[in-house]
């Protein structure tokens, strides 16, 4: 997790939330929910949400648009990073990386490994840059969810953990 760091200022980043699923709608979307509380909670914007089907272009197009609207930091997914013929988030996601944040997934399955045991090998979790926005793929799962904000995520969003976080590269990600 990392230890707080004593004066450090937080700094809210923007969050666009994009839940992938063909079994949710809004109403039904509850992995989407607590992310959604849970960024506003901690002090950060919740800059856009939306909810589509498992289609790789959909996802795709969302995404893109997101990595283009200087309004938005980081982008967080949810849903899809199964191992069926439907999850296709990964597949959506991971041509759109400049470069593979490959601790997040390490880090990830580690603290889900706690929670749900040898389960968490079912999961293609992943993150990457795309032009300077950092973009998260969690699991569907309410619990994965959970995991994944409260004990990887939301401590590298924020400015006040340390010895590094992601808040502090977010200035340099487009050096040439």
């Amino acid at each position: 997790m990392g230890k707080r760091k004593d004066n450090a200022p937080f700094k809210p980043v923007r969050i666009a939330l994009l839940t992938v699923s063909d079994s949710r709608d809004a109403s039904t979307d509850t992995s989407g929910d607590i992310l959604a509380e849970r960024i506003t909670d901690a002090g950060h914007g919740l800059a856009a949400r939306d909810l589509v089907r498992d289609d790789i272009v959909k996802i795709r197009e969302t995404v893109s648009a997101w990595i283009d609207d200087p309004e938005i930091d980081v982008v967080i997914s949810t849903g899809g990073t199964g191992l069926t013929g439907r999850d296709v988030t990964v597949e959506a996601l991971t041509p759109l990386f400049e470069k593979t944040i490959d601790g997040f997934s390490v880090v990830f399955h580690n603290v889900s490994f706690e929670s749900i045991g040898l389960s968490t090998i079912n999961s293609r979790a992943t993150a990457g840059l795309a032009r300077g926005t950092i973009i998260f793929a969690l699991p569907g799962s309410n619990g994965a969810v959970k995991d994944g904000w409260d004990k990887v995520i939301s401590h590298q969003l924020d400015a006040r953990y340390g010895p590094c976080n992601l808040v502090e590269l977010m200035p340099r990600l487009l050096e040439q």
